[in-house]
């Protein structure tokens, strides 16, 4: 009878820790890197059009492609949170560019708080240095301008024997 109830207490406590890695919006993969936004939830966002639609992405830099590619009028963006990971309005977040702490899709971090007490802290321990979202997304903007700039154009090697 024991062993039962230690096998239950273990299968409980397992289900209890798949449940906490809660899954977060649609969609489940950046749409223009394709990374997984679960587990980016600290750094997702979510881009909604004044025509209803949105877009989800992983991060701030994937959001700067996303407005380079849609040309569509924002309605608002939320981002979020580095510790709780729950999203939150990215205009008013507290911002921290730089830092100890890898980015995701740049090499230059860039990180969202709810609170500008949690910022200040992260800041203590890992560097960076605060900024708006207007100054977090045109750093953003600049990353994905140099991306762009360095990638290469496919080369196509063509089909069979020939080359196009």
């Amino acid at each position: 009878m024991k062993k039962i109830w230690i096998s239950l207490l273990l299968v409980l406590s397992l289900a209890t820790v798949c449940l906490a890695a809660e899954k977060v919006e649609t969609p489940d993969s950046c749409k223009h890197c394709g990374m997984d936004r679960t587990k980016f939830a600290h750094s997702r966002m979510v881009v909604t059009y004044t025509d209803g639609s949105s877009a989800g992405v992983c991060s701030i830099n994937c959001v700067a492609t996303e407005l380079k590619k849609s040309k569509k009028e924002v309605k608002s963006f939320q981002v979020g949170d580095y510790n709780s990971k729950k999203l939150i309005d990215a205009k008013t977040a507290t911002w921290v560019i730089g830092g100890s702490i890898k980015g995701v899709m740049t090499k230059t971090a860039k990180w969202a708080f709810a609170e500008k007490s949690d910022a200040d802290a992260f800041i203590k321990s890992n560097g960076g240095k605060l900024a708006s979202f207007d100054e977090t997304l045109k750093a953003a903007e600049k990353d994905e301008a140099e991306r762009s700039k360095n990638m290469k154009p496919k080369e196509h090697t063509g089909h069979g024997d020939h080359t196009m």
